[in-house]
């Protein structure tokens, strides 16, 4: 099942996305049963949403061998490296990755996305995991390399607003496709130029072990998104360039990519 947020005219709503083209709206959250609203749109009607707004982004540095190669800051890690990018980094498809202003050195980082279903996880095993996986989507781990590199840690470099693009939706159901989360192949072009291009299976630290450590530090809530780590090749982008990130049975995560937008919310004087 694809699960999208999308907007309409009557505003910001769930729902799920047929072979059709048509999206079935549902009421409330896509957590637990669903139930429709009995209202349907054309895909072509309606602007998808990054198909989830987490309370965090767990991300996972250096979780390709050949990426932590290319990166030539020491050896893989011997735990999963973890660190988190904020809400407001999130955007959707089709929204512009802005860069910020006198940047030169912003990448892209194509990622299998995880969104954490409604029981959560908290202190799981492994084996357990997989239980508490709602879906899997598309991510792109956006980052600064030079405050990457100058700062000592990754929180600016990682946090900017439009960051973190999600999406175009959630699929629930790999297996009904005939495709494992555990073998599946990512690429990332920029405008049409093949960049990254690995499979998951290539994962130092796979999808349980993962969600399992980092339920060992914090709770994952219903909607959270773990990035699992990007595969080699990653590389520049700046104003004006298309990115696009797909994963086998995931479809494509379209962005542009624009200058940063300035707009203060401070107003005027008071």
């Amino acid at each position: 099942m694809r699960i999208v947020r999308f907007a309409s005219p009557s505003g910001m709503s769930f729902g799920v996305l047929d072979g059709d083209g048509q999206v079935a709206q549902i009421e409330g959250h896509p957590f637990g049963t669903i139930s429709f609203t009995g209202q349907r749109f054309d895909q072509a009607d309606v602007r998808l949403l990054s198909p989830i707004l987490p309370s965090k982004v767990v991300c996972v540095g250096k979780n390709y061998a050949a990426h932590v190669q290319e990166m030539n800051t020491g050896d893989a890690p011997k735990e999963p490296l973890l660190f988190l990018k904020p809400s407001t980094s999130v955007i959707g498809p089709g929204d512009a990755i802005r860069i910020p202003p006198g940047s030169t050195n912003v990448h892209h980082e194509a990622e299998l996305a995880v969104v954490i279903g409604a029981r959560g996880a908290r202190h799981v095993s492994p084996e357990q995991a997989l239980s508490s996986v709602f879906g899997y989507s598309i991510g792109n781990d956006v980052t600064e390399r030079d405050m990457q590199r100058n700062d000592g840690q990754w929180t600016r470099a990682k946090g900017f607003d439009s960051f973190c693009p999600l999406g175009p939706w959630i699929e629930t159901d790999l297996a009904a496709l005939g495709k494992d989360p555990a073998d599946l192949e990512i690429t990332c072009t920029v405008d049409g130029e093949l960049r990254q291009q690995g499979r998951t299976s290539q994962l130092l630290f796979d999808v349980p072990t993962l969600i399992s450590h980092i339920s060992q530090v914090m709770t994952l809530l219903p909607g959270d998104v773990v990035l699992t780590g990007t595969p080699s090749g990653v590389g520049p982008i700046r104003a004006g360039q298309r990115v696009e990130v797909s994963i086998e049975g995931l479809g494509t995560l379209a962005n542009t990519v624009a200058d940063a937008d300035t707009t203060s919310t401070a107003g005027g004087a008071r």
